[in-house]
């Protein structure tokens, strides 16, 4: 994650982050306050947003927590919390908790739209609890900087380039984005960091009557694993780590982790257009011989004259360079969605945008009911600029952002030309925690899931998260996408399984393969496109 934004731009697509660098040796960070009063009562109700109606046994509470730890006097958060009842009382081993990552997402939508058909394999043996964090999708109060996000975001379209940038008007935008968020945000700006969210899952965990955590995180959720790993080291049961992140890294040289995630990501590119290339099939015949050539030839029409997008009625607006690129970005995500990619790429290159229009509209930048943008990319943002040490020479973000326009061509807009609004952001939580990140010898050991082209948290992440944790295994998996278990690989998914619920760790070096065939979707209506982006993202794109 820099983490970069495609991977928690809408928090009820659960949207991650995250990746890896080098950092020299961290300092201890002083220990955040625990909770001090009583475990938080949860009164559960039937909840659920399915079109059907009430997803079946989903159950929704709310918990009264300290805004403060250091003064729970000084306010409160509520924070909202999903489950499904294990399908098996009688073989009921607890509450397994989950997180999506962002950071920023949303968790409790995810359960209330899914239900046990979210990870079959683990509902009959546990209740599976999801929870929003502080700040974040429907607990209060939520982060939101109320702007417009494709023309006020800090990843606002046009994107900038060397050719073209005038440096003065970029830092105002990030500047007015930045007072946007102060002026529409109270306290809570200042107490979102991750190990405030650690503590408010350990509050959840007492509330739940568990008497240690079992947890199954991804992307910037295994920095929330970490962390909670350090600062409770005798309160949790298993850890599964998944799609992992360098903790270190991500908290002191962020700088690092999003150079690391543009290389990582023209890479998934390159993989893409190869896979294309040698089956034309399953790629709706898109770009022939060199699908990468014909992708920039398809950048250069719409930068030309913006693609016509008249199947899409909501907003038949034309499709941009930039559309095509952020639609690009976030299904790279998940192989299960390649296919999808390519079909639309294959229709815009025949002159409709419609199917990337709907899938950028209604999957990636969506209107909350009232009309607002969805403010996923707010609590990424805030969340971030809270905790993490990024550089506060704004001219630094310039040359570098020329830099990496000439190394990343295609995801260049994502880095520092963006990144400017942290370096601006004057808030810090006090709470926030810096680490040293490791878990104790006699603890349980963590399992970390790492996948070799992972485009969002590269596989060094994993690497370095668990020679950090020091008590911890690494599986591994070769093959696509951002993270790896739930329906990537049976290997994966078997050796996940066994872990959570028998405690069985897989052998030292485990390397599953992926097993995710690049078919075209049949048929490829603009409305069947958008939901297959939709589901496919809640499920596997993180």
């Amino acid at each position: 994650m820099s983490v970069r934004r495609r991977t928690a731009v809408v928090t009820t697509l659960a949207a991650l982050v995250l990746a890896s660098g080098t950092v020299g040796a961290a300092a201890q960070a002083p220990t955040p306050a625990l909770l001090t009063e009583p475990p938080p009562v949860l009164a559960w109700a039937a909840c659920g947003t399915t079109p059907e109606g009430t997803a079946a046994g989903v159950e929704c509470a709310t918990a009264d927590l300290p805004m403060d730890y250091d003064d729970p006097a000084a306010g409160r958060v509520q924070i909202a919390v999903a489950r499904v009842p294990a399908d098996d009382p009688a073989t009921r081993i607890g509450s397994l908790f989950l997180n999506f990552g962002g950071p920023g997402a949303a968790t409790a939508e995810v359960l209330q739209a899914l239900g046990d058909q979210l990870y079959p394999g683990l509902s009959a043996r546990f209740d599976i609890v999801g929870f929003d964090p502080r700040g974040v999708g429907q607990s209060t109060p939520a982060i939101d900087c109320r702007v417009d996000q494709v023309t006020e975001g800090l990843w606002a379209h046009p994107f900038p380039t060397p050719l073209d940038l005038d440096p003065q008007a970029l830092v105002a935008r990030a500047q007015r984005y930045v007072d946007a968020c102060l002026a529409n945000n109270g306290a809570i700006l200042e107490h979102a960091s991750t190990a405030n969210v650690a503590r408010d899952m350990d509050a959840l965990r007492a509330g739940l009557g568990e008497e240690q955590l079992t947890y199954l995180g991804f992307s910037y959720g295994t920095f929330l694993g970490a962390t909670y790993a350090t600062l409770f080291p005798d309160r949790y049961r298993a850890l599964v780590l998944d799609g992992a992140l360098d903790p270190a890294a991500y908290i002191h040289d962020p700088v690092a982790v999003s150079t690391a995630q543009g290389a990582a990501l023209e890479r998934a590119l390159d993989r893409f257009a190869g896979a294309c290339a040698a089956d034309q099939a399953a790629c709706s015949g898109f770009g022939g011989a060199d699908p990468l050539a014909a992708y920039d030839a398809l950048l250069a029409t719409a930068d030309a004259t913006p693609i016509p997008a008249p199947r899409f009625t909501d907003n038949p607006e034309p499709v941009t360079p930039e559309v095509i690129l952020d639609v690009t970005q976030s299904l790279l995500y998940a192989k299960q969605l390649w296919g999808l990619l390519a079909a639309g790429l294959a229709q815009a290159a025949a002159g409709d945008g419609s199917t990337l229009r709907a899938i950028f509209d209604l999957a990636i930048y969506p209107e909350d009911p009232d009309g607002s943008d969805d403010p996923g990319p707010d609590r990424f943002v805030a969340i971030g600029a809270s905790e993490r040490e990024w550089p506060r020479d704004v001219d630094s973000y310039l040359r570098r952002g020329a830099q990496e326009w000439a190394a990343y061509p295609h995801f260049w807009a994502a880095g520092a030309y963006a990144e400017i609004g942290f370096a601006l952001w004057p808030r810090t939580d006090a709470d926030a925690f810096g680490g040293p990140f490791v878990a104790s010898p006699s603890a349980p050991t963590a399992l970390v899931v790492g996948t070799t082209y992972d485009m969002a948290t590269p596989y060094a992440g994993a690497i370095q998260l668990t020679r950090q944790l020091g008590n911890a295994r690494l599986l591994t998996m070769e093959g696509d996408g951002h993270t790896a278990y739930g329906g990537n690989s049976p290997c994966i998914d078997a050796a996940t399984d066994a872990y959570l619920i028998d405690l069985t760790l897989p052998a030292d070096g485990t390397v599953c393969q992926q097993e995710v065939p690049l078919t075209a979707p049949q048929p490829v209506p603009v409305e069947a496109a958008t939901s297959a982006a939709t589901e496919l993202l809640l499920r596997a794109a993180r």
